[in-house]
This record gives structure tokens, C-alpha cells and sequence, in this order.
């Protein structure tokens, strides 16, 4: 077992290494290059579009249902444990490099999300079905690498996006409130059951109220500490821009890992707190109501702005503002947990409570935005007959997992994310020049109408069906 251990993790090294920070971060800049900046509609057409309804529009869900739905998935304890990590490991100038991730992902997420819409389907009880595998089959011809992404994404999901996060929850729920993990399994379990089993509706409606919540509640917490923090802030930020780009540099008391240390830690946990080229986010943009694939990828890629140009952001300076503040040892650190922990201790009293409740309503909704995700992937597989027996999967492993040991869990989870990132980049890669046309086509008419018309399938398993497997 400890050889298995071992290679489980020098796999996870090498997927995770350097080839794959350079291919993701590489597809950031050449999508950002390709779609004009694309970034700058997002800010002043994608945010608005995002609270705008298109009810007219073919599609499940809400535009903002969609991407609340994709947020859930995507903001999670990374946001809050995951730039911790950075820091410990990386030193304060991997946020400026966790940062600057988010803000060319953008680029990506808008590419990955346009081709989902784009080459979405509908099955015949009208519920829209897309994302990298129909991408890959319907606009590349490659239902063989549409299936391996699929497989991949679908069993990702019960690790990262469930087993992972139910234990997250359960240990801060033990921690802080004295409550036995197998009834946090239990009670997370019912509630996972409730709103899994209602579908995308479901899932939407609940994240929609759920998400602005968590995000508002944490970045109010934030705000509060860098208050406290406020002769700090300025310092903190002057170390986080230095300790970037220096390789001894020593700010405000505080000494960088070096430049490397900064990027290889900033870039990788930016990658992987956005998602920006994995392709699960784009799942849920498909399933929006939405009139031309353009309108929908301004919206979703508002996700990755919120998520890491913002959320992220915020973590970052609360703790190197911390760090500065109450003169800590980050090499004495060895987890982003007790960064963040030492943090928010800082406000009296309700300052652990805010944390507590932020990662578990992070966890949570990221357990919900993964069983959508997962629903999709192995729908794509083996059709809708499938769907029944996936869920009860799911809530098993929710209830299991607080009393599981999850480290190789995590890690095989973490592996099979770099590679559902692989196909997914091979189509936002070799569709590049349908990205460019259609954002040239509806980037100053947003209002305007898509008449490409949506397949209808007659078989809920797509990737068996003949007769939309062909080329645009």
C-alpha cells in the first residue's frame, strides 16, 4: 500500500508539474490574444448580462442560475485553505501570481464556455446537454476524447467534489462544535439527496440563493480583518508585488520563497481554485437559458473574475497583512489552514465562526456543483438510465466520507482534474478559430439571435447517436 501510495503521488507531481502550468497558462494567454482582450467585455458586459434574464431564450435554467451553479462548484475551501498553501509554500508573492492566473483565465473559461453552448444539445424531454465532450464530438469528430474527459470528470467528482468537501465539513464541524463526523455524513447526506435529486432546477435554485450568501458573508468577514490590518495593507501589498519577480528580497520582514516558488505555487493554486481550462464549469453554462453562445460565455467567465480576481484577491491580503502584522514565521507553517485560522481569530469572538460557517458553505455548494457536474459526464456515457444509480453513489460517499482517510482520495481526485484538463484544451485549442468568428459575430450584438439550430436527440445517451456526430 505505501508503494501504491508513493507512485499515487509522484503521479500527481508530474501531472501537476511544470508542462502543465505552462499548457494551461499558455492557453490563458493565447485565448486572451486571440479573443481581443476579451476580459474587458467581461467586466463591462458580462456582470451585467449576468443579472439580466433571457427567458425567451431556449435553455433549463437562468443565466445567473448557470453560473451561481458554476460559482458553487468552483468556490470552495481552496479559496479560503488553497491561497494559505500558496503563501506557506510559495511565499507572499505567489498571490500576485494566483492573481494574475485568474485574471488571463478569464480568456480561457469564456473560450471553453462558448464552444459548450455552442455545440450543446437537447434531448427529446427538452433538458440541454453540453460541455467538452459534445465539443469535442460535434465541432472536432473526437467522440473517443469526449468520452475519456467524461470518464474522467465523472469520477473526479465523487473525490473532489464530494468525499474531499464533506470531510472538510466535518472537521470543522467537530472541531468548533463538538459534532460526530457520522452524523455530519448523515445530515449532509439527506440534504445532498433533496436537492440532487430535483436536477439542474434544483440544483440552481439552490445555489442561487446559496452563493451570494457564502460570498458575501466571507468577504464581509475580509473587510473586517484588513480594518483591523489597515496600516498593513499598503505594506502587504508592496511585498506581494516585490516578492514576485525577486528571488532575496526581503519586505516588510517578510522573505519570498523566490520567483519560482511564487509562480509554481500563485499559478497552480490559481489554476486550480478558477478551473479555467478543466472544463467542468462550462457543464452548467450549457444548460442556460441563453440567445447566442457569446451572451452565455461573458457570464460564465464573471465566474473566474469572482472567484479568483476578487475572492482569492481578498484572502491574500488578509493573510500577508497578517502575517506582517503579527510578525509570523511562514516557514514555521506547514498548512494554509492555520494561516487563515490565525486570520480570523482576529475578530473577537465571531471571527472563528465566520470561518467555520465560510468553508462549510463553500464545501457544500461545491458538493452540489460537482454531483451536476458528474450527472452530465456519465449521462454522456451511458445515458440517462445511469443517472439513478450515480446519485445514490454520490450520498453514499457523502455519508462515508467523514470517516474516511482521503489523503490518496485527494490525490487521485487531484490527478484526474489535470487530466480532464487535457481534452478539454484540446478543444478550446483547435476550435479557436469558431471561438474568434462567433465572438466576432455577436460581441457588439449580445441581443441578437443564434440561428444555429440545436440537435434534438432522440437517445439520451448522445455519444451513441449517429446521426450529430459529424462536423459543422
Amino acid at each position: 500500500m505505501e508503494k501504491v501510495t508513493a507512485f499515487i503521488d509522484s503521479l500527481d507531481s508530474f501531472v501537476w508539474g511544470w508542462w502543465m502550468i505552462i499548457l494551461l497558462l499558455g492557453t490563458h494567454i493565447f485565448m486572451t490574444i486571440r479573443t481581443g482582450f476579451i476580459q474587458r467585455k467581461t467586466l463591462s458586459k458580462g456582470i451585467k448580462l449576468s443579472v439580466t434574464k433571457d427567458p425567451d431564450a431556449e435553455g433549463e435554467v437562468s443565466s445567473f442560475g448557470a453560473l451561481t451553479t458554476a460559482l458553487a462548484a468552483t468556490i470552495g475551501t481552496g479559496n479560503i485553505i488553497g491561497v494559505g498553501t500558496a503563501i506557506a509554500l510559495g511565499g507572499p508573492g505567489a498571490v500576485l501570481w494566483c492573481w494574475l492566473t485568474g485574471v488571463f483565465g478569464i480568456a480561457t473559461k469564456y473560450a471553453e464556455s462558448l464552444i459548450a453552448v455552442k455545440y450543446r444539445v437537447k434531448t427529446k424531454d427538452g433538458r440541454m446537454q453540453g460541455g467538452a465532450m459534445y465539443a469535442l464530438e460535434r465541432g472536432l469528430n473526437m467522440k473517443w476524447l469526449g468520452v475519456i474527459f467524461a470518464l474522467f470528470g465523472g469520477i473526479a467528482s465523487f473525490g473532489i467534489g464530494c468525499a474531499t468537501q464533506v470531510n472538510a465539513i466535518a472537521t470543522v464541524a467537530n472541531e468548533n462544535f463538538h459534532c460526530p463526523a457520522w452524523v455530519v455524513g448523515v445530515v449532509v447526506g439527506i440534504l445532498v439527496a433533496i436537492v440532487i435529486f430535483g436536477g439542474i432546477k434544483s440544483i440552481a435554485n439552490v445555489c442561487e440563493r446559496l452563493v451570494p450568501f457564502m460570498a458575501v458573508f466571507y468577504v464581509l468577514g475580509c473587510i473586517i480583518i484588513l480594518c483591523f490590518n489597515y496600516n498593513f495593507i499598503l505594506p502587504a501589498i508592496q511585498a506581494i508585488v516585490v516578492l514576485a519577480f525577486s528571488k532575496t528580497a526581503v519586505v516588510g520582514g517578510l522573505v519570498g520563497g523566490g520567483i519560482r516558488a511564487a509562480i509554481q505555487y500563485g499559478v497552480a493554486r490559481g489554476l486550480f481554485s478558477n478551473e479555467s481550462g478543466m472544463g467542468s464549469a462550462p457543464i452548467a453554462a450549457a444548460a442556460a437559458q441563453s440567445r447566442n453562445p457569446v451572451r452565455q460565455a461573458l457570464i460564465a467567465s464573471t465566474g473566474t473574475f469572482w472567484d479568483t480576481v476578487v475572492v482569492c484577491l481578498m484572502t491574500g491580503l488578509v493573510l500577508v497583512s497578517t502575517i506582517m502584522k503579527q510578525g509570523i514565521d511562514i516557514s514555521a507553517i506547514d498548512n494554509g489552514g492555520k494561516l487563515t485560522s490565525m486570520a480570523f481569530g482576529q475578530i473577537p469572538t465571531i471571527g472563528p465562526i465566520l470561518l467555520t460557517i465560510g468553508i462549510i458553505t463553500f464545501a457544500f455548494s461545491t458538493v452540489l456543483g460537482w454531483a451536476y457536474y458528474g450527472e452530465r459526464c456519465v449521462e454522456y456515457i451511458g445515458g440517462r438510465k445511469v443517472l439513478v444509480a450515480y446519485r445514490c453513489v454520490y450520498i453514499a460517499v457523502a455519508v462515508i466520507a467523514p470517516i474516511s482517510a482521503l489523503n490518496t482520495v485527494w490525490t487521485v481526485a487531484d490527478i484526474l482534474n489535470a487530466l480532464m484538463s487535457i481534452p478539454n484544451l484540446v478543444a478550446v485549442l483547435l476550435l479557436s478559430s469558431v471561438i474568434v468568428k462567433d465572438t466576432k459575430r455577436f460581441i457588439n450584438d449580445l441581443d441578437g439571435w443564434d440561428d444555429t439550430p440545436i440537435p434534438v436527440i432522440d437517445d439520451d445517451n448522445f455519444a451513441s447517436h449517429p446521426d450529430v456526430t459529424l462536423m459543422d
